[in-house]
């Protein structure tokens, strides 16, 4: 399997404060990576680096090298629009636009310049069917996003970052604003999309980690504590601290 993300000795400060130290991860591709730690220990931060979304906050600085597909992702010759575009990312809260559940998912493929009606309308139908959603949805494609369920929302914007064709798809605790059944699914659909993706998902569920993900990494105060695939982590973690916080003494 080989490795589509690397990172080497990856630190980053927002101002004074050190949020990662040091941290050296593979991630495999089309596999679940999922980061758990407790709040504040700098797994979504590590999350967002990996796509340059904490280009956008103030004061952050960044050493180290993060490698997609081989290429240093800082270097000055890369485009951070189509870095983005293979590298997508499911937020915490769903975040539809207010506009139709149609324009939506097409939002993306218009703004890299496709127009035709007829590409549309299969780029709209593929992403809510490659989000588990076209069923549901496919009546109410003129309807606001904005009117359906947490659950539908969640899924639907899993729609909208495949829409844009990636490689990478990176989720901030996608269902933690979610119920147990809606959750149930956009973790079945996780596990369907890594045939054809690779998944990196922060979690504060460790139930959640052990169910859906190949890989896990436990951060803890901005450094990697341990990385190891999954069952073994949760089985036989090699680090006291690991052991601590998955059997609940800590976090």
């Amino acid at each position: 399997m080989s490795n589509i993300i690397t990172s080497e000795d990856l630190c980053l400060w927002y101002s004074e404060t050190q949020a990662l130290k040091g941290i050296s991860m593979e991630i495999p591709e089309n596999s679940i990576t999922a980061l758990i730690g407790p709040s504040g220990c700098g797994k979504s931060t590590f999350l967002k680096t990996l796509n340059r979304m904490n280009d956008l906050v103030q004061g952050v600085k960044i050493t180290g090298t993060v490698k997609y597909q081989g290429q240093d992702i800082f270097a000055p010759s890369v485009d951070v629009n189509l870095l983005r575009r293979d590298i997508g990312m499911v937020f915490q809260k769903p975040n539809p636009f207010p506009m139709s559940v149609y324009d939506n998912v097409a939002y993306g493929p218009r703004t890299h310049g496709i127009r035709s009606k007829a590409r549309l309308d299969e780029i709209v139908e593929q992403s809510l069917r490659g989000a588990a959603i076209w069923d549901e949805l496919k009546d109410r494609l003129k309807k606001s996003a904005l009117g359906l369920s947490g659950g539908q929302q969640q899924r639907l914007c899993i729609a909208r970052a495949l829409a844009v064709g990636p490689k990478v798809l990176l989720m901030d605790e996608p269902t933690s604003a979610l119920d147990p059944i809606s959750t149930a699914r956009i973790e079945e659909l996780a596990e369907e999309l890594k045939k054809q993706y690779t998944i990196v998902i922060v979690t504060h569920n460790m139930q959640q980690a052990v169910r859906i993900s190949d890989k896990t990494a436990f951060f803890l105060l901005g450094e990697l504590i341990e990385y190891d695939d999954t069952e073994k982590l949760f089985s036989m973690p090699q680090n006291k601290k690991t052991e601590d916080y998955i059997t609940g003494r800590f976090g």
